[in-house]
């Protein structure tokens, strides 16, 4: 019983660590936000899209695959 309750432990931890790890981007960053994912719904990889980012403006760019899931790859990235 009490190696049970261990193991599932164990398990539940590494699973939320490789959850958090794909929520990042490849230098820790956060990954794209919802919107990104949102503008390409309805689209095929490579189909231009656009949103609205946070300070109002129009972030535009081309749909792709991503680990199965489209998302908005911006013409111009921000700088961070």
């Amino acid at each position: 019983m009490k190696r049970n309750l261990i193991l599932t432990s164990v398990a539940l931890l590494l699973t939320s660590q490789f959850t958090f790890a794909n929520q990042q981007g490849p230098s820790g960053n956060p990954g794209p936000p919802p919107e990104a994912t949102t503008a390409c719904e309805d689209k095929s990889e490579g189909d231009s899209a656009e949103f609205e980012g946070r300070d109002g403006e129009i972030i535009t760019g081309t749909c792709e695959d991503r680990n199965g899931t489209l998302i908005l790859r911006p013409d111009n990235p921000p700088q961070h």
